[in-house]
């Protein structure tokens, strides 16, 4: 992160300005926990078309990063209107794809099903595509959705392997995932694992996005999960703690603040209660300003109260 202060500053010496030189300063602010800094940058993109919304779509990003969802849910919505409006309809699909990513995440099955739905009524390009498929296989729900959202997801990652035979990041890093994630919803923890041995090389990367780190990480992620399921609490830390030590790579996608809780998940399956009680206690403090009704906030809670 000094490197890339270091530049902006460098930059603004030299009276340089650009988008992109806006938005690496509003990640150096998000870095560091810095809310005045993301603001400016967001006030400075107000109706500047092909950037309003990349910043509105970082504000929503960063507001469920800390738990605030109803926040996040009004940025998105501008967000997806200012793309509209720049008649940028790709975009705005990868917005209501990632909107639809983090209420999956966050338990809101249903809202994760419409905005995936919203997001491929737009466009079905790659990285939508995937979005969409791992927000189904996240909440596949028998209880709110039956089987739908599986069987859904299924035929976008057939799809995904049909259309994109030899490119490399939907073969080496979205497939994998989608496979994984598949398995576990279905109970099958050793297939998840096995599913994500080949992405292994390639999961630390980022994937092709213009100004932010969308979808980075999640192989790593669902493994975590997939270990946490399958009860091996000290392999499942190692692959959340990878998240935790990458936070440039992460940065605000939901999962950087979701590793905290998993990390406490893994360490009270190893019977390390101070440990486990330390993890929940970091993903309480980043969300203790969040909405007290999201699903894993209070089953987070619930789990907490229970340690021994």
């Amino acid at each position: 992160m000094k490197e890339a202060q270091a530049t902006t500053e460098e930059a603004r010496a030299k009276k340089l300005d650009s988008p992109a030189l806006h938005v690496l300063e509003f990640w150096i602010a998000f870095l560091q926990n810095d809310g005045q800094g993301m603001s400016r940058q967001t006030a400075w993109a107000a109706g500047k078309p092909g950037i309003e919304d990349v910043l509105l779509a970082s504000e929503a990003a960063t507001a469920a990063y800390f738990g605030r969802l109803s926040k996040a849910r009004e940025f998105s919505r501008q967000a997806v209107t200012s793309s509209e409006r720049a008649e940028e309809k790709e975009t705005a699909a990868g917005y209501q794809a990632e909107a639809a990513l983090r209420e999956a995440l966050f338990e809101n099955p249903a809202e994760a099903g419409q905005r995936a739905a919203a997001a491929l009524g737009l466009s079905k390009g790659r990285d939508v595509q995937f979005a969409a498929a791992l927000a189904l296989a996240f909440a596949a729900h028998p209880k709110v959705l039956g089987s739908r959202p599986l069987d859904k997801a299924e035929q976008l990652a057939d799809d995904l392997a049909k259309r994109f035979p030899e490119d490399t990041i939907a073969k080496f890093n979205y497939l994998p995932t989608i496979r994984a994630q598949l398995a576990l919803s279905r109970n099958d923890a050793t297939q998840a694992i096995e599913a994500l041995q080949t992405a292994s090389p390639y999961e630390l990367g980022t994937t092709a996005q213009a100004y932010f780190n969308f979808l980075c990480l999640y192989p790593v992620y669902v493994r975590g999960e997939a270990y946490l399921a399958a009860r091996q609490g000290k392999e499942a830390a190692v692959e959340f703690q990878k998240i935790l030590d990458h936070r440039g790579v992460v940065l605000n996608e939901p999962i950087g603040a979701l590793a905290h809780l998993g990390l406490a998940r893994a360490y009270a399956l190893q019977g390390d209660t101070a440990k486990a009680k330390a993890a929940y206690q970091d993903f309480f403090s980043l969300w203790k300003d969040a909405d007290p009704d999201i699903p894993v906030l209070r089953q987070a809670k619930s789990e907490y109260g229970n340690l021994k």
